[in-house]
Protein backbone atom coordinates (compact mmCIF):
# COMPACT_ATOMS: atom_id res chain seq x y z
CA UNK A 1 0.00 0.00 0.00
CA UNK A 2 2.94 2.28 0.43
CA UNK A 3 2.78 5.30 -1.93
CA UNK A 4 -0.09 3.60 -3.73
CA UNK A 5 -2.35 6.65 -3.61
CA UNK A 6 0.41 8.91 -4.92
CA UNK A 7 1.22 6.46 -7.73
CA UNK A 8 -2.46 6.32 -8.63
CA UNK A 9 -2.47 10.12 -8.79
CA UNK A 10 0.52 10.09 -11.15
CA UNK A 11 -1.18 7.46 -13.31
CA UNK A 12 -4.33 9.59 -13.49
CA UNK A 13 -2.24 12.62 -14.44
CA UNK A 14 -0.44 10.62 -17.16
CA UNK A 15 -3.76 9.34 -18.51
CA UNK A 16 -5.16 12.87 -18.63
CA UNK A 17 -2.09 14.11 -20.55
CA UNK A 18 -2.49 11.31 -23.08
CA UNK A 19 -6.20 11.99 -23.58
CA UNK A 20 -5.63 15.75 -23.91
CA UNK A 21 -2.83 15.18 -26.41
CA UNK A 22 -4.98 12.86 -28.51
CA UNK A 23 -7.93 15.25 -28.35
CA UNK A 24 -5.84 18.23 -29.53
CA UNK A 25 -4.40 16.22 -32.41
CA UNK A 26 -7.84 15.00 -33.39
CA UNK A 27 -9.27 18.53 -33.26
CA UNK A 28 -6.32 20.06 -35.16
CA UNK A 29 -6.43 17.44 -37.91
CA UNK A 30 -10.22 17.67 -38.32
CA UNK A 31 -10.02 21.47 -38.52
CA UNK A 32 -7.30 21.19 -41.17
CA UNK A 33 -9.39 18.71 -43.16
CA UNK A 34 -12.46 20.95 -42.92
CA UNK A 35 -10.63 24.14 -43.88
CA UNK A 36 -8.71 22.68 -46.82
CA UNK A 37 -11.00 20.04 -48.28
CA UNK A 38 -9.50 20.09 -51.73
CA UNK A 39 -5.93 19.71 -50.51
CA UNK A 40 -6.36 17.35 -47.59
CA UNK A 41 -3.41 15.03 -47.36
CA UNK A 42 -3.19 11.45 -46.13
CA UNK A 43 -1.21 12.40 -42.97
CA UNK A 44 -4.03 14.49 -41.50
CA UNK A 45 -6.57 11.75 -42.22
CA UNK A 46 -4.33 9.23 -40.48
CA UNK A 47 -3.82 11.58 -37.50
CA UNK A 48 -7.57 12.14 -37.14
CA UNK A 49 -8.40 8.43 -37.35
CA UNK A 50 -5.53 7.22 -35.16
CA UNK A 51 -5.91 9.89 -32.47
CA UNK A 52 -9.68 9.47 -32.37
CA UNK A 53 -9.48 5.70 -31.95
CA UNK A 54 -6.80 5.92 -29.26
CA UNK A 55 -8.80 8.59 -27.44
CA UNK A 56 -11.87 6.35 -27.45
CA UNK A 57 -9.78 3.40 -26.23
CA UNK A 58 -8.28 5.32 -23.31
CA UNK A 59 -11.72 6.67 -22.38
CA UNK A 60 -13.24 3.18 -22.29
CA UNK A 61 -10.36 1.77 -20.21
CA UNK A 62 -10.07 4.15 -17.24
CA UNK A 63 -8.14 1.62 -15.11
CA UNK A 64 -5.83 0.42 -17.84
CA UNK A 65 -2.13 1.14 -18.16
CA UNK A 66 -1.15 3.50 -20.96
CA UNK A 67 2.46 3.15 -22.14
CA UNK A 68 1.31 4.95 -25.31
CA UNK A 69 2.22 8.57 -24.81
CA UNK A 70 5.73 8.44 -26.26
CA UNK A 71 4.58 6.23 -29.15
CA UNK A 72 1.65 8.53 -29.91
CA UNK A 73 3.91 11.58 -29.64
CA UNK A 74 6.53 10.37 -32.14
CA UNK A 75 3.91 8.94 -34.51
CA UNK A 76 1.85 12.13 -34.71
CA UNK A 77 5.04 14.20 -34.89
CA UNK A 78 6.19 12.26 -37.94
CA UNK A 79 2.74 12.53 -39.53
CA UNK A 80 2.61 16.31 -38.97
CA UNK A 81 6.11 16.63 -40.47
CA UNK A 82 4.91 14.68 -43.50
CA UNK A 83 1.88 16.96 -43.79
CA UNK A 84 4.08 20.08 -43.58
CA UNK A 85 6.27 18.78 -46.41
CA UNK A 86 3.25 17.93 -48.59
CA UNK A 87 1.54 21.28 -47.99
CA UNK A 88 4.72 23.27 -48.62
CA UNK A 89 5.22 21.52 -51.96
CA UNK A 90 1.59 21.87 -53.07
CA UNK A 91 0.98 25.48 -52.05
CA UNK A 92 3.97 27.12 -53.72
CA UNK A 93 2.75 30.68 -53.27
CA UNK A 94 3.00 30.49 -49.44
CA UNK A 95 5.93 32.33 -48.00
CA UNK A 96 8.01 31.01 -45.16
CA UNK A 97 5.51 32.26 -42.58
CA UNK A 98 3.67 29.02 -43.29
CA UNK A 99 6.62 27.10 -41.82
CA UNK A 100 6.65 29.23 -38.67
CA UNK A 101 2.90 28.81 -38.30
CA UNK A 102 3.24 25.05 -38.64
CA UNK A 103 6.01 25.06 -36.07
CA UNK A 104 3.93 27.11 -33.66
CA UNK A 105 1.02 24.68 -34.05
CA UNK A 106 3.21 21.67 -33.26
CA UNK A 107 4.66 23.36 -30.19
CA UNK A 108 1.23 24.59 -29.11
CA UNK A 109 -0.17 21.05 -28.94
CA UNK A 110 2.92 19.75 -27.14
CA UNK A 111 3.00 22.69 -24.71
CA UNK A 112 -0.58 22.21 -23.56
CA UNK A 113 -0.69 18.42 -23.31
CA UNK A 114 2.92 17.37 -22.66
CA UNK A 115 4.22 19.94 -20.20
CA UNK A 116 5.07 17.21 -17.66
CA UNK A 117 6.50 14.75 -20.19
CA UNK A 118 9.75 16.08 -21.61
CA UNK A 119 10.56 12.98 -23.69
CA UNK A 120 7.11 12.94 -25.33
CA UNK A 121 7.40 16.70 -25.91
CA UNK A 122 10.71 16.23 -27.75
CA UNK A 123 9.46 13.21 -29.71
CA UNK A 124 6.44 15.13 -30.93
CA UNK A 125 8.16 18.41 -31.83
CA UNK A 126 11.41 17.01 -33.28
CA UNK A 127 10.03 15.75 -36.67
CA UNK A 128 8.09 18.97 -37.49
CA UNK A 129 11.09 21.06 -36.37
CA UNK A 130 13.44 19.09 -38.60
CA UNK A 131 11.04 19.40 -41.55
CA UNK A 132 10.72 23.16 -41.07
CA UNK A 133 14.51 23.64 -40.78
CA UNK A 134 15.09 21.70 -44.01
CA UNK A 135 12.31 23.42 -45.96
CA UNK A 136 13.31 26.90 -44.77
CA UNK A 137 16.78 26.53 -46.39
CA UNK A 138 18.39 28.99 -44.01
CA UNK A 139 16.12 31.98 -44.77
CA UNK A 140 14.76 32.38 -41.22
CA UNK A 141 17.32 30.46 -39.22
CA UNK A 142 17.40 32.81 -36.23
CA UNK A 143 13.60 32.97 -35.83
CA UNK A 144 13.17 29.20 -36.26
CA UNK A 145 16.03 28.46 -33.86
CA UNK A 146 14.51 30.82 -31.28
CA UNK A 147 11.07 29.26 -31.77
CA UNK A 148 12.49 25.79 -31.19
CA UNK A 149 15.06 26.45 -28.45
CA UNK A 150 13.03 28.74 -26.18
CA UNK A 151 10.23 26.24 -25.39
CA UNK A 152 12.72 23.36 -25.37
CA UNK A 153 14.89 25.06 -22.72
CA UNK A 154 11.82 26.15 -20.76
CA UNK A 155 10.31 22.67 -20.73
CA UNK A 156 13.64 21.09 -19.84
CA UNK A 157 13.95 23.33 -16.78
CA UNK A 158 10.32 22.65 -15.89
CA UNK A 159 10.94 18.92 -16.23
CA UNK A 160 13.93 19.08 -13.88
CA UNK A 161 11.91 21.02 -11.31
CA UNK A 162 9.00 18.59 -11.68
CA UNK A 163 11.26 15.60 -11.08
CA UNK A 164 12.65 17.27 -7.97
CA UNK A 165 9.10 17.94 -6.74
CA UNK A 166 8.15 14.32 -7.41
CA UNK A 167 11.17 13.02 -5.49
CA UNK A 168 10.41 15.36 -2.59
CA UNK A 169 6.74 14.34 -2.58
CA UNK A 170 7.64 10.64 -2.62
CA UNK A 171 10.03 11.11 0.30
CA UNK A 172 7.40 13.10 2.17
CA UNK A 173 4.68 10.50 1.54
CA UNK A 174 7.06 7.71 2.56
CA UNK A 175 8.00 9.56 5.74
CA UNK A 176 4.36 10.22 6.59
CA UNK A 177 3.53 6.57 5.99
CA UNK A 178 6.38 5.44 8.26
CA UNK A 179 5.29 7.86 10.97
CA UNK A 180 1.72 6.63 10.64
CA UNK A 181 2.92 3.05 11.04
CA UNK A 182 5.01 4.03 14.06
CA UNK A 183 2.07 5.77 15.71
CA UNK A 184 -0.13 2.81 14.88
CA UNK A 185 2.38 0.48 16.51
CA UNK A 186 2.60 2.72 19.57
CA UNK A 187 -1.17 2.75 19.90
CA UNK A 188 -1.07 -1.04 20.12
CA UNK A 189 1.64 -1.17 22.82
CA UNK A 190 1.47 -0.60 26.53
CA UNK A 191 3.85 2.32 27.23
CA UNK A 192 5.05 0.97 30.60
CA UNK A 193 5.84 -2.64 29.72
CA UNK A 194 6.27 -2.50 25.94
CA UNK A 195 3.84 -5.40 25.62
CA UNK A 196 0.72 -5.36 23.46
CA UNK A 197 -2.32 -3.66 24.93
CA UNK A 198 -5.81 -5.03 24.28
CA UNK A 199 -6.03 -3.35 20.90
CA UNK A 200 -2.70 -4.82 19.84
CA UNK A 201 -3.74 -8.23 21.14
CA UNK A 202 -6.96 -8.23 19.12
CA UNK A 203 -5.04 -7.15 16.03
CA UNK A 204 -2.62 -10.07 16.40
CA UNK A 205 -5.39 -12.49 17.33
CA UNK A 206 -7.00 -12.18 13.90
CA UNK A 207 -3.66 -12.90 12.25
CA UNK A 208 -3.17 -15.99 14.45
CA UNK A 209 -6.59 -17.40 13.52
CA UNK A 210 -6.04 -16.70 9.82
CA UNK A 211 -2.49 -18.06 9.50
CA UNK A 212 -1.85 -20.58 12.26
CA UNK A 213 -3.57 -23.93 12.50
CA UNK A 214 -3.64 -26.08 15.62
CA UNK A 215 -4.79 -25.56 19.18
CA UNK A 216 -4.34 -22.23 20.94
CA UNK A 217 -4.62 -21.46 24.65
CA UNK A 218 -5.33 -18.31 26.62
CA UNK A 219 -3.19 -17.86 29.73
CA UNK A 220 -4.21 -15.22 32.26
CA UNK A 221 -1.68 -14.18 34.92
CA UNK A 222 -2.12 -11.88 37.89
CA UNK A 223 0.51 -10.60 40.36
CA UNK A 224 -0.37 -11.76 43.87
CA UNK A 225 -1.30 -9.04 46.39
CA UNK A 226 -0.22 -6.31 44.01
CA UNK A 227 -2.53 -3.71 45.59
CA UNK A 228 -0.72 -4.20 48.87
CA UNK A 229 2.59 -3.86 47.01
CA UNK A 230 1.53 -0.51 45.50
CA UNK A 231 0.09 0.75 48.77
CA UNK A 232 3.24 0.01 50.77
CA UNK A 233 6.06 0.43 48.24
CA UNK A 234 4.55 3.22 46.18
CA UNK A 235 3.42 3.38 42.56
CA UNK A 236 6.90 4.09 41.22
CA UNK A 237 8.17 0.81 42.68
CA UNK A 238 4.96 -0.85 41.45
CA UNK A 239 5.70 0.29 37.90
CA UNK A 240 9.24 -1.07 38.16
CA UNK A 241 7.87 -4.41 39.35
CA UNK A 242 5.39 -4.53 36.46
CA UNK A 243 8.14 -3.78 33.95
CA UNK A 244 10.42 -6.51 35.35
CA UNK A 245 7.60 -9.06 35.49
CA UNK A 246 6.61 -8.30 31.88
CA UNK A 247 10.20 -8.95 30.73
CA UNK A 248 10.25 -12.26 32.63
CA UNK A 249 6.98 -13.34 30.98
CA UNK A 250 8.25 -12.40 27.53
CA UNK A 251 11.50 -14.31 28.12
CA UNK A 252 9.71 -17.41 29.36
CA UNK A 253 7.49 -17.98 26.33
CA UNK A 254 8.29 -18.68 22.70
CA UNK A 255 8.77 -15.96 20.09
CA UNK A 256 5.52 -16.90 18.35
CA UNK A 257 3.43 -16.52 21.52
CA UNK A 258 1.64 -13.20 22.04
CA UNK A 259 2.07 -11.41 25.38
CA UNK A 260 -0.20 -8.51 26.38
CA UNK A 261 -0.82 -6.39 29.41
CA UNK A 262 -4.50 -7.12 29.92
CA UNK A 263 -5.19 -4.93 32.93
CA UNK A 264 -3.43 -3.18 35.80
CA UNK A 265 -1.39 -6.12 37.12
CA UNK A 266 -2.96 -8.74 34.85
CA UNK A 267 -1.24 -10.22 31.79
CA UNK A 268 -2.55 -12.39 28.99
CA UNK A 269 -0.46 -14.79 26.93
CA UNK A 270 -1.80 -16.32 23.73
CA UNK A 271 -0.08 -19.68 23.45
CA UNK A 272 -0.16 -20.84 19.82
CA UNK A 273 -0.10 -24.40 18.49
CA UNK A 274 0.12 -26.15 21.87
CA UNK A 275 -1.68 -28.86 23.80
CA UNK A 276 -2.67 -28.85 27.46
CA UNK A 277 0.65 -30.33 28.62
CA UNK A 278 2.78 -27.78 26.74
CA UNK A 279 0.52 -24.96 27.94
CA UNK A 280 1.05 -26.11 31.54
CA UNK A 281 4.81 -26.36 30.99
CA UNK A 282 5.04 -22.84 29.57
CA UNK A 283 2.80 -21.46 32.32
CA UNK A 284 4.96 -23.07 34.98
CA UNK A 285 8.08 -21.66 33.36
CA UNK A 286 6.58 -18.16 33.52
CA UNK A 287 5.70 -18.64 37.21
CA UNK A 288 9.23 -19.83 37.91
CA UNK A 289 10.88 -16.96 35.99
CA UNK A 290 8.89 -14.39 37.98
CA UNK A 291 9.60 -16.20 41.23
CA UNK A 292 13.33 -16.12 40.47
CA UNK A 293 13.27 -12.34 40.02
CA UNK A 294 13.11 -12.19 43.83
CA UNK A 295 11.45 -8.78 43.84
CA UNK A 296 10.93 -8.10 47.57
CA UNK A 297 7.28 -8.19 48.65
CA UNK A 298 6.95 -8.36 52.43
CA UNK A 299 3.18 -8.04 52.16
CA UNK A 300 2.95 -11.34 50.30
CA UNK A 301 4.23 -13.27 53.32
CA UNK A 302 1.56 -15.97 53.21
CA UNK A 303 2.86 -16.95 49.79
CA UNK A 304 6.51 -15.86 49.65
CA UNK A 305 8.74 -12.93 50.61
CA UNK A 306 8.85 -11.67 47.04
CA UNK A 307 6.57 -11.10 44.04
CA UNK A 308 4.71 -14.14 42.70
CA UNK A 309 2.10 -14.90 40.04
CA UNK A 310 -1.10 -16.88 39.91
CA UNK A 311 -2.35 -18.14 36.54
CA UNK A 312 -5.17 -19.92 34.82
CA UNK A 313 -5.36 -21.12 31.24
CA UNK A 314 -7.99 -22.51 28.88
CA UNK A 315 -8.16 -23.63 25.24
CA UNK A 316 -9.69 -21.51 22.50
CA UNK A 317 -12.49 -23.61 21.03
CA UNK A 318 -13.94 -22.75 17.61
CA UNK A 319 -12.07 -19.40 17.69
CA UNK A 320 -14.24 -18.27 20.60
CA UNK A 321 -11.67 -16.04 22.29
CA UNK A 322 -14.08 -14.44 24.77
CA UNK A 323 -15.20 -17.80 26.15
CA UNK A 324 -11.57 -18.91 26.50
CA UNK A 325 -10.75 -15.73 28.45
CA UNK A 326 -13.75 -16.29 30.73
CA UNK A 327 -12.67 -19.91 31.37
CA UNK A 328 -9.05 -18.89 32.00
CA UNK A 329 -10.29 -16.18 34.36
CA UNK A 330 -12.28 -18.76 36.36
CA UNK A 331 -9.17 -20.95 36.61
CA UNK A 332 -7.09 -17.91 37.69
CA UNK A 333 -9.44 -17.02 40.53
CA UNK A 334 -9.51 -20.60 41.68
CA UNK A 335 -5.70 -20.57 41.69
CA UNK A 336 -5.77 -17.49 43.92
CA UNK A 337 -8.35 -19.11 46.15
CA UNK A 338 -6.06 -22.11 46.59
CA UNK A 339 -3.18 -20.12 47.98
CA UNK A 340 -1.71 -18.13 45.04
CA UNK A 341 1.62 -18.71 43.27
CA UNK A 342 -0.33 -21.47 41.55
CA UNK A 343 -1.31 -22.42 38.01
CA UNK A 344 -4.57 -24.15 37.11
CA UNK A 345 -5.94 -25.46 33.84
CA UNK A 346 -9.62 -24.85 33.19
CA UNK A 347 -9.94 -28.32 31.70
CA UNK A 348 -8.60 -29.87 34.90
CA UNK A 349 -11.15 -28.19 37.17
CA UNK A 350 -13.84 -30.32 38.73
CA UNK A 351 -17.50 -29.78 38.06
CA UNK A 352 -17.86 -28.62 41.67
CA UNK A 353 -15.29 -25.86 41.04
CA UNK A 354 -17.00 -24.84 37.82
CA UNK A 355 -20.38 -24.56 39.52
CA UNK A 356 -19.09 -22.25 42.29
CA UNK A 357 -20.23 -18.65 41.99
CA UNK A 358 -17.40 -16.42 40.93
CA UNK A 359 -17.82 -14.02 43.88
CA UNK A 360 -17.10 -16.83 46.39
CA UNK A 361 -13.71 -17.70 44.90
Amino acid sequence: MKLQSYNELLHSKYRFSLMLFLFLNTAASLFYIYSRKEKTGAPTLIIALLSGLLLLWTFLRPRGKFPLLNIAAVTTGLLWAWQIVLTFELIFYFDNSFLLLSLFCAFFIAAIALNDNLLAFCLHTAPPSAAVVVLDRGQNTAIIAFTILLPLVGFTLNHILQRRRDRFTRRLVSQLYEEKEAWSDLSMLDPLTGLYNRRGLMNRLKNIFDNHAGNHFVLLLDIDHFKAYNDNYGHAMGDQALARVSIAIRDAVRSRDIVARYGGEEFLVLLTNVNDAIAMKLSERIRQYVHELEIPHLFNERVATHVTLSAGFAPIIDEDFDSAVANADRALYLAKNRGRNTILSWEALSQHDLNKPANTL
